[in-house]
């Protein structure tokens, strides 16, 4: 029975190929987008579940209001692990990351070779994540100081080989430290919130361990079975009070705690699952570029529409063509088929086109992958496809659309009364239909959604490379590592600025990207360390060069100078920093930066006002920030002449290869960083535009298959009328009007959901464009063009048709 169900639905479907090929078109093509986005999401969502203990690691996040400074952190200070898993016995181990000193030098042969994934970890980091070992014991391989565990790619890269064990990896520090590889583990997942090529011991960190009140460590808790979370962060104001009140107590008047948020300052911890943290956390010192949960709502809600528009046009199609089959379906039901039997032979057809259509979205998936990956950041392979998890996926997928798509279609054909359709009356019931017309209201209202929410991204994208950002990123050439010159790094300058070209340079390791080494000091407006004039604020470390370099504005006092000694004690500050202190002309006022406990304060005199300007993504507001004079050479930025940059890329490579023969010549353009800032916007908006064209293109397809359908209905119609005077234009106006209802009604209905969704996309920027009306009428009216040539196509086509032919059998 079934197989003969099979059959009849094959033979239906070669007899209408013309259909069948529109419907196995744009379901294919809907299935491969639904597809191509579920592996994204997948992938979004199986960060750090890898992990054996996942559900029982949690990271401490630290919340600090400070003198009206916020900060949200994702690390903490360097005792706080261990205080917790003495004083509560739910921890049962604690591991801590320090990452803070960016990349390092790693010899090879002669020469070094930077490493980004680089972190020192604790001797019990294996005890709480799970990275199987490829040799050595991964649980005691930190113990002790100068030893190092490498991944399996970073020991074949240095040794040719897995079996690195005993031998000895040098790094480029002031006393070229050798690091003993006691351990070489599979290379840490992509689908990790961290990677690392070399984990180096933790006793090797040049830090001033104990200091509750600096937080520079991500540190993880692995709770005991069965503990209550949220129970146990109640319990981080008792450590607040035991730990860090009385540290704080050393270095400013402060009497408790009540009395330090009474003054509307904060200290706060809470705890994050290791398996949120790819996702919902977004914080500053995060160990890389987490994801967003935004983006994979968003892309689910892509995909599931447009499966639903391919699964319309089905439908469409399908109630349409419903003329053509009202006499099969009255002469079966006079033989004595029951309505069931009808259902099932409908849904069997549906089901067919549906796993014909899964066997091309495959196809179409595979071959779409690649660039799929370039516009997402992703590097999904061709494995996950084939996957266990996802072949049942793929074999179910078939049943579901089928269901979905022809549930509809097969009870309505099969309710036809064999009576009415034999005598020839269900015509005009096929011809208009409520329902078909909201399935293209449907189909063409998420059109424009997406229409909009492109143009919106990019607009958004556009406001940000464009706006006055307070410092010029243009023509700025950095060259990264510079601090390994040693004696000869002001030589090194010297030469890059008798170039041709070359106009300047400064030190540059503090740079307004938020890829750039940041650091953040307490200050206080007197000598008197008291909570009510404690503030925290950015102090980057420059030389007198850095803000004209920048092509920053001073809008008060000067910039540094080499006239003046006394400027190592000054400071210059932004706009933001000066609203916060509330001085109306703050040069020649004297703020004190906090020290250690218990060594008091430093005094700097504020010689100037730089004008804000955007040094983290534009999410977030302008914090206050300072400059002082310091030594920060790690990076050197070259002001350019941008009309001979090959000449003097060239020229620099030469002269640093002069200097430093065996350390690599790095460099990046301060224009790029900065639009790297915005990789995961520049990422969603390529892959919204790119599905905004498919989900156009099937509601296109369905489109062009009802205006073939009802130009066919009304051949007869419109060669009477021809033969009666109406014109091409007549008929095409005609054919047209009905579905540019459609249209226009779906205008309607998606201006203010797509309004809705892009204000709530926006407010996470501090600095956003305004939704114009613009957007709105664009995408309307682009959704209408592109209907009115799909329609107008079929139009055209019949209103050139001889009206003798059409009406030679009347």
């Amino acid at each position: 029975m079934q197989l003969n169900y099979l059959k009849i639905a094959w033979r239906n479907l070669v007899k209408n190929r013309f259909f069948t090929l529109l419907n196995i078109a744009g379901l294919a093509i809907g299935v491969a987008c639904f597809l191509l986005i579920s592996l994204y999401v997948t992938d979004e969502l199986s960060y750090d579940h890898y992990h054996e203990k996942a559900d029982r690691i949690y990271r401490i996040n630290s919340d600090i209001i400070f003198g009206g400074t916020e900060l949200k952190l994702a690390v903490s200070s360097d005792p706080m692990g261990a205080a917790l898993k003495k004083d509560y016995p739910e921890v049962e181990e604690f591991a801590r990351i320090y990452a803070s000193e960016g990349s390092k030098m790693i010899k090879k042969g002669n020469a070094f070779i930077q490493e980004n994934n680089v972190a020192y970890a604790d001797s019990t980091f294996f005890d709480v994540f799970t990275f199987p070992a490829v040799e050595g014991d991964t649980h005691t391989a930190l113990n002790e100081p100068n030893t190092v565990v490498i991944s399996a790619t970073a020991a074949q890269k240095y040794f040719g080989t897995t079996h690195a064990i005993g031998k000895f990896v040098e790094i480029n520090d002031d006393n070229h430290t050798l690091f003993k590889v006691t351990a070489v583990i599979k290379d840490m997942p992509l689908n990790s919130h961290f990677r690392y090529d070399f984990l180096f011991s933790m006793d090797n960190v040049d830090y001033g361990f104990g200091n509750y009140l600096s937080h520079n460590f991500v540190t993880y808790l692995l709770f005991k079975k069965g503990t209550d979370i949220k129970a146990f962060e109640k319990k981080f104001p008792a450590y607040v009070n035991k730990y860090i009140l009385p540290q704080a107590q050393g270095m400013m008047q402060v009497k408790s705690m009540e009395e330090f948020e009474k003054m509307g300052n904060k200290l706060a911890y809470h705890l994050i699952p290791v398996t949120d943290i790819h996702l919902r956390s977004d914080r500053s010192a995060e160990l890389s570029v987490n994801g967003n949960i935004q983006y994979v709502y968003i892309f689910s809600a892509v995909a599931i529409f447009i499966l639903l528009i391919a699964c319309v046009n089905f439908m469409n199609l399908s109630t349409a063509r419903s003329a053509n089959r009202s006499k099969e379906v009255g002469i079966r039901k006079v033989l004595g088929s029951e309505k069931n039997t009808l259902v099932r032979q409908f849904l069997a057809e549906s089901t067919l086109v549906s796993f014909i259509a899964i066997v091309f979205a495959v196809g179409i998936t595979m071959l779409a992958l690649s660039y799929f990956n370039g516009i997402s950041g992703k590097t999904i392979s061709m494995s996950k496809i084939a996957g266990p998890g996802f072949l049942v996926f793929l074999f179910c997928l078939p049943f579901v659309i089928g269901l979905l798509a022809g549930t509809y279609p097969a009870f309505y054909l099969s309710s036809f009364n064999p009576i009415t359709v034999l005598k020839g009356k269900s015509n005009a019931a096929a011809k208009k239909s409520m329902l078909r017309s909201a399935l293209v209201v449907f189909q063409f209202a998420t059109s424009i959604i997406l229409m909009v929410g492109t143009m919106v991204v990019y607009k958004q994208l556009n406001y940000i490379q464009n706006k006055k950002i307070g410092f010029n990123k243009e023509q700025v050439l950095t060259v990264e590592g510079t601090w390994s010159l040693g004696n000869n790094y002001q030589a090194f300058r010297n030469e890059i600025e008798k170039i041709p070209g070359v106009t300047g340079s400064t030190q540059a390791a503090y740079l307004p990207v938020s890829s750039s080494s940041r650091s953040d000091n307490t200050f206080f407006k007197e000598a008197v360390m008291d909570v009510k004039g404690g503030f925290n604020m950015q102090n980057w470390r420059i030389d007198e060069n850095y803000i004209p370099i920048m092509g920053m504005e001073i809008v008060a006092g000067r910039n540094f100078s080499k006239a003046f000694q006394s400027d190592s004690n000054a400071i210059i500050i932004n706009e933001s920093t000066a609203q916060l202190l509330g001085y109306k002309d703050p040069v020649g006022k004297i703020i004190y930066s906090g020290a250690n406990p218990g060594e008091g304060t430093v005094p700097q005199t504020i010689i100037g006002v730089v004008k804000n300007f955007h040094f983290e993504s534009m999410k977030q507001r302008i914090a206050p920030l300072c400059f002082t004079l310091g030594n920060a050479n790690w990076v050197t930025a070259f002001k350019v002449d941008s009309r001979n940059l090959p000449y003097i890329i060239k020229e620099v490579e030469k002269k640093w290869t002069a200097m430093a023969p065996t350390m690599p010549f790095r460099y990046e353009f301060l224009d790029e960083a900065f639009s790297n800032m915005y990789n995961a916007e520049q990422r969603a908006g390529k892959v919204v535009l790119s599905f905004s064209i498919l989900a156009i293109l099937i509601a296109c397809i369905g489109l062009f298959g009802l205006a073939s359908y009802m130009a066919e209905q009304r051949t007869k119609e419109i060669g009477v009328r021809k033969v009666l005077g109406a014109t091409v234009n007549n008929i095409v106006t005609m054919m047209s009007k009905d579905f540019m209802k459609l249209v226009l009604l779906s205008a309607f209905f998606a201006i203010p959901l797509a309004a809705w969704g892009m204000h709530y996309w926006l407010q996470d920027f501090a600095y956003r464009i305004n939704l114009s009306w613009w957007i709105f009428a664009a995408a309307s009216l682009l959704a209408i063009v592109i209907a009115l040539i799909t329609i107008s196509f079929q139009a055209i086509k019949a209103a050139l048709t001889n009206p003798v032919k059409s009406l030679r059998s009347e």
